[in-house]
């Protein structure tokens, strides 16, 4: 994913999968597989459902994003 050309979208975490993915509702309704990177990993707490993260999506593929940012 070439990072000039992501789209950031903010999204809710409708349902927590294992390794870290999760499935996140846009407010358009749609709903796209969302993953979490190396340093994020890290640094973030729970990745629990009803939260809201901010995706990195390319404009490519609008099925799969990472999540950049998780709000409280």
């Amino acid at each position: 994913m070439a990072r000039e050309n992501a789209i950031e979208v903010e999204g809710i975490v409708v349902e927590v999968l294992p390794n870290r993915t999760c499935y996140v509702e846009l407010p358009n309704g749609h709903r796209v597989r969302a993953f979490l990177t190396g340093k994020a990993r890290l640094n973030f707490g729970q990745l629990a459902a009803g939260k809201t993260v901010v995706l990195e999506m390319s404009p490519y593929d609008w099925s799969v994003g990472r999540i950049l940012v998780q709000n409280e």
